[in-house]
């Protein structure tokens, strides 16, 4: 089993969960009340490192309602220009084949020991719960931060089965997946092997929802939200609409 870890400018409030690091923040984040509300990800990695990557940074919306899982950005994200191959083997241009569509972003591995499969799940379950037409309108994008495992298979046999057969799986050279990562502050490494021989793939587990009016991320979840969190969102998301 992989060991996943993410890049620790700041540790976020909050104690450590059993056999999981405490949560750390990734992206630089100016934040309106200055509270520190976008989450990252650790899970099962023996320490921390620094980042070694400046993310964009995104201004945050919503007062200290910490009763919500979204946060809202002021200033949004401008969808990645990454073009990638998908599990078909196929080139996939992720601005043009997800424009003018309800999109989710997430960055994970197939090896991921808990914090992707946990995400992808939560969402295919949130999305069966909306009408057939909407279902159908959702993209949910899930790119690979460790390409030399997970090729075009390893990646057409996980996502079914970790989240839903209609999921997108992206995969190709790290550095272009690492470069479109920053562009929405999600900081990435390349996969290390540690000194127990296991894999450590460090990267954020921000979930990055973008607009079908705009193709902006406007909205982020953090590695907590839920399936019900979704649930609630996710029609609002559809129609363009912030939660």
């Amino acid at each position: 089993m992989s060991a996943e870890k993410t890049p620790a400018p700041q540790p976020a409030d909050g104690p450590a969960r059993p056999g999981r690091r405490t949560p750390l923040i990734v992206a630089a984040v100016a934040i309106v009340a200055a509270i520190g509300i976008t989450a990252a990800v650790v899970g099962g990695g023996d320490g921390t490192t620094p980042a070694n990557g400046s993310g964009s940074v995104a201004v945050v919306s919503g007062g200290d309602d910490t009763t919500r899982a979204a946060t809202v950005l002021d200033r949004p994200f401008t969808k990645p220009g990454l073009v990638l191959t998908d599990t078909k083997g196929e080139k996939y241009d992720l601005r043009e084949r997800t424009k003018g569509k309800p999109t989710l972003i997430y960055f994970g591995y197939t090896h991921c020991p808990d914090v992707c499969p946990l995400t992808m799940s939560n969402i295919a379950i949130a999305k069966k719960q909306l009408p057939k037409a909407d279902q159908d309108k959702l993209q949910v994008v899930f790119v690979t931060t460790d390409p030399e495992r997970d090729t075009p298979a390893e990646l057409g046999k996980w996502l079914p089965a970790a989240g839903d057969p209609s999921f997108t799986g992206l995969t190709g050279a790290f550095p272009t997946i690492q470069a479109g990562a920053r562009e929405i502050g999600i900081g990435i490494d390349p996969p290390k092997k540690g000194k127990d021989g296991k894999v450590v793939s460090m990267h954020g587990a921000q979930v990055i929802a973008f607009s079908p009016t705009t193709d902006q991320g406007y909205v982020l979840y953090g590695e907590d939200t839920s399936v019900d969190d979704y649930a609630k969102d996710l029609p609002k998301l559809i129609k363009g609409e912030n939660p």
